[in-house]
């Protein structure tokens, strides 16, 4: 038998013991091992499609309005002011809002765990940034006012 026979058997056989240890990594430890694997890989732009295909398959399957929420906010982009996030969460409906707050809720950490840098950082925002710029009175007509270094003085 001339050896160019065995050639097509050898590949098949190194790529079914490749997939067997990929299955295999993906079953122990709920595919702890498979992770760095993954993000290894998903620098590829191509399996970094396939990966987020693949992610967005099974999340239709398990929560299909958190995966038409994760749609659709992956095609508008990260936010980065407060304002882009509410037009965010403007564009999704209420199904699909509520299951988005519910999975952002499950990521967030507990206060107890955390240290006291990060304590402070959520407490202003999660970005370092304070949530509220200044405050405003409750009184009508007090927004006009001048108050501070810029107001004049009487005379």
């Amino acid at each position: 038998m001339p050896i160019w026979f065995f050639i097509p058997i050898i590949v098949l056989l190194v790529l079914l013991v490749l997939l067997g240890s990929v299955v295999l990594l993906g079953r122990i430890d709920n595919g702890r091992h498979l992770r760095p694997i993954v993000v290894f890989l998903s620098k590829v732009p191509l399996f970094k499609r396939w990966f987020q295909k693949a992610s967005i398959a099974a999340l239709e399957r398990q929560n299909p309005e958190l995966a038409g929420a994760m749609k659709k906010i992956q095609a508008f982009g990260e936010p980065k002011t407060p304002e882009q996030a509410q037009r965010m969460l403007n564009l999704l409906t209420p199904g699909e809002r509520r299951a988005y707050m519910a999975a952002v809720g499950e990521e967030t950490p507990s206060q107890e765990g955390t240290n006291r840098q990060l304590r402070r950082r959520m407490e202003h925002g999660g970005a370092g940034m304070p949530t509220s710029t200044k405050q405003v009175s409750q009184r009508p007509g007090s927004a006009g006012r001048k108050t501070g270094k810029n107001a004049k003085k009487k005379r």
